[in-house]
């Protein structure tokens, strides 16, 4: 009796919170768009003007009040300090290494520190140099190191930095020699992609604006051509639209470069965007002298090459879909690349997906996945033979190969419950060995104690959607356990098993962790991505609810105690799901999520994304954007799920009115009682590499799901 009298109490204070919530006035205004006959409200349309200040008071507005509700709620500082334990046993991180003419640098975490340094060595075994510490540069700033890219000689450095997330890079050049930087300085870029082999000039990627609200900062974008110790301002227009115009490069294409030292004869140029299909020139280098490059095609969107391309001499090789619904690797001669008459390499497999290529001395590597776990396969480039390597565990694989002059290579493993794992391979004898950057952490007992299951669910239509589930061992499946679930779907990004002490910390913790891979990614192959693209979009989303059914079907979670997360293009399957099934879930995280998809196209990285998602100005899909979009399905007097969206005031992918417009819908129309938060991080963008920031944003949303949720360690304070 005690003890109910107590639930009630708490039920009692929890409702009451709720209730009293007040959040920030929030008018409407009678603002439409009319397309093909259909007009379409858009009565929180004026919160897209960050230049008027009512606008930015209402955000922060909701900050405040987003703080002031998650600083009553218990366990957050708990999570953090867990995660701050957890992380000083990583031992010293190294990313991205990148070797030339000898000296590899790279980026280095030390445990503690909240971001990466830029380090460089002579050979694998040199001692280490610092050359760029970001927390020190600007005094009072903590800055990103977003790209590197040295010299053929490795005397000089192309080094890009932002901050606060903003991804808008400043760049710079440095002597590696003496470690001091060059006097010229350039911005806004979106970092440096290759220096030209005589090692004079670099090539950039310049940007108009770093104005992340500016619809048109992102567009008409250029390659430039900076000649090292030159004044920013003579900087050539060296591949763009207007320097090029006869190529029709899209103003929302970003136009690249590339050089290779695996075929020095060329360069190459292409268009960026989000599609996933390559479109490439070439040109012989001879010709970059004359100041016009005759470029020609390598190939066309229409080969439907994807994933990767190896140059090894005078071969290209390429994954493509063309016949294969699950991929296959060609191959073609650089002098004569007939793409329809190309060398099959490896056939399509039926029931592994081909992911990625990468090529050492003698061998080209294959990685393949079963759609959760990797398979690795070698070529041998003198005989054609193939052969499957055996790894030392099964999860997914990274394979590098740091310097392709030899057989020596990394591969990477990780799994849904072990942290990544990195091995030296030796591609000649296939054998295996402690890595030469990384060493595995080793966590508490209690991160050895977890389990996964791995089933398949029967979605809405009669497909079977593959469903992840971690939890600690020996759970009841009572339905009494808190879940949360995390989808994505879309661009053909797979989620393949990877350890993330974030989520991980969760499961010790008694909540379920689930990973549905829905459609819209592509862990069943190309069909699987097309299956959730556009038209078919809502498979993404409905994919999402019919794997939270199961859930509660079988015993993992119950509606009052399921939260759902989506991320980013996420933010279309979260908005959507909880929009189509309010009744599901007991909470939802929109984080940095597209939740007004009809209105994507009109912010600063909307353009280049409208290959994934569409425009407005196309009748089948605009149709398509109305149902994806998150905002217009919010309907007044229904009772929807506790929802915190978060926003990065300094976002360039997602800008922070997509979350805001989403979370001013919900709190107007829901009946519920249950809070509505926007959290607005104004030290962030759409992710930042600060660890400090990340774990206090990360904390905010994963307290809020498991406190609606029911989680006994999250609750309201006294």
């Amino acid at each position: 009796m005690k003890k109910l009298a107590m639930l009630l109490v708490i039920c009692l204070g929890v409702c009451s919170a709720f209730a009293q919530l007040k959040y920030p006035a929030t008018k409407t205004v009678d603002s439409t768009h009319t397309y093909f006959g259909t007009t379409y409200k858009d009565p929180y349309g004026w919160l897209e003007d960050f230049k008027d200040t009512s606008v930015v008071s209402w955000f922060k507005q909701q900050a405040n009040l987003t703080n002031n509700v998650m600083n009553k709620v218990n366990g957050r500082d708990g999570l953090i300090a867990e995660w701050k334990m957890l992380d000083s046993l990583q031992p010293a991180r190294i990313l991205n290494p990148v070797y030339e003419n000898g000296r590899i640098f790279y980026k280095k975490t030390m445990p503690g520190e909240k971001v990466g340094k830029l380090y460089y060595r002579e050979g694998p075994t040199g001692t280490e140099q610092l050359l760029f510490d970001p927390t020190t540069y600007i005094p009072g700033k903590t800055l990103t190191v977003e790209s590197y890219v040295p010299s053929h000689n490795g005397k000089q450095l192309a080094l890009a930095y932002s901050a606060q997330g903003a991804e808008v890079s400043t760049m710079k050049i440095m002597n590696v020699d003496t470690k001091q930087f060059l006097k010229e300085e350039i911005f806004p870029t979106r970092g440096a992609e290759a220096w030209t082999f005589d090692d004079k000039a670099i090539l950039y990627l310049w940007i108009k604006s770093a104005d992340n609200t500016d619809p048109l900062a992102r567009l008409n974008s250029k390659t430039k051509l900076h000649i090292v110790n030159t004044d920013v301002s003579t900087d050539i227009d060296f591949f763009s639209n207007a320097s090029y115009p006869e190529l029709k490069i899209q103003p929302r294409a970003y136009p690249f470069v590339q050089l290779t030292e695996d075929n020095e004869n060329y360069i190459f140029a292409g268009e960026g965007t989000v599609a996933n299909e390559i479109g490439l020139y070439y040109a012989p280098i001879t010709q970059v002298k004359t100041g016009k490059i005759d470029w020609k095609v390598l190939c066309k969107p229409e080969d439907k090459l994807v994933r990767g391309m190896e140059f090894i001499g005078d071969s290209v090789f390429a994954i493509t879909y063309d016949g294969a619904k699950n991929y296959k690797l060609v191959a073609v001669n650089i002098k004569n690349p007939d793409w329809s008459k190309a060398h099959l390499v490896a056939a399509e497999k039926s029931n592994q997906t081909l992911e990625a290529i990468t090529h050492c001395k003698d061998y080209l590597l294959m990685t393949y996945s079963d759609g959760i776990n990797s398979h690795v396969y070698k070529y041998t480039l003198g005989t054609g033979k193939v052969t499957e390597i055996k790894l030392p565990f099964i999860g997914s694989t990274n394979v590098a190969c740091l310097n392709n002059k030899t057989n020596i290579c990394t591969v990477t493993i990780t799994s849904w419950v072990k942290p990544n794992t990195e091995f030296s391979f030796d591609a000649a004898s296939d054998s295996f060995s402690p890595g030469l950057f990384n060493k595995p952490p080793a966590y508490p007992a209690a991160y050895n104690d977890l389990e996964v299951k791995e089933v398949e669910v029967k979605g809405h239509d009669g497909v079977m959607i593959p469903l992840s589930i971690t939890y600690r061992k020996g759970t009841k499946l009572d339905g009494n356990n808190p879940c949360m679930m995390e989808g994505y779907g879309a661009y053909g990004s797979s989620i393949y098993s990877s350890f993330w002490y974030v989520e991980a910390t969760l499961a010790v913790r008694g909540a379920i962790v689930a990973i549905p891979h829905v459609r819209g990614g592509s862990e069943k192959g190309e069909a699987w991505y097309r299956g959730g693209f556009k038209t078919t979009k809502p498979n993404t989303w409905k994919d999402f609810n019919s794997c939270t059914e199961y859930l509660i079907a079988n015993g993992y979670t119950k509606p009052s105690k399921m939260s759902g997360m989506g991320t980013s293009a996420g933010g279309i399957l979260i908005s959507r799901a909880i929009t189509e099934r309010p009744d599901l879930y007991a909470a939802a995280i929109c984080n940095v999520g597209c939740a007004n998809a009809m209105r994507l196209e009109f912010s600063s990285n909307g353009p280049v994304n409208i290959p994934e998602f569409g425009t407005v100005k196309d009748s089948v899909e605009c149709k398509a954007l109305y149902e994806m979009d998150g905002v217009q399905h919010v309907v007044k007097g229904t009772k929807y799920p506790a929802l915190i969206c978060v926003g990065g005031w300094n976002d360039p992918r997602v800008v922070a009115w997509q979350p805001g417009k989403f979370a001013a819908a919900v709190q107007n129309a829901s009946t519920s009682d249950k809070p509505v938060l926007l959290k607005i991080n104004y030290d962030d963008g759409h992710f930042t590499e600060d660890k400090s920031v990340t774990w206090a944003n990360f904390a905010d949303q994963l307290v809020f799901v498991m406190w609606q949720c029911g989680h006994p360690d999250f609750q309201l304070k006294n």
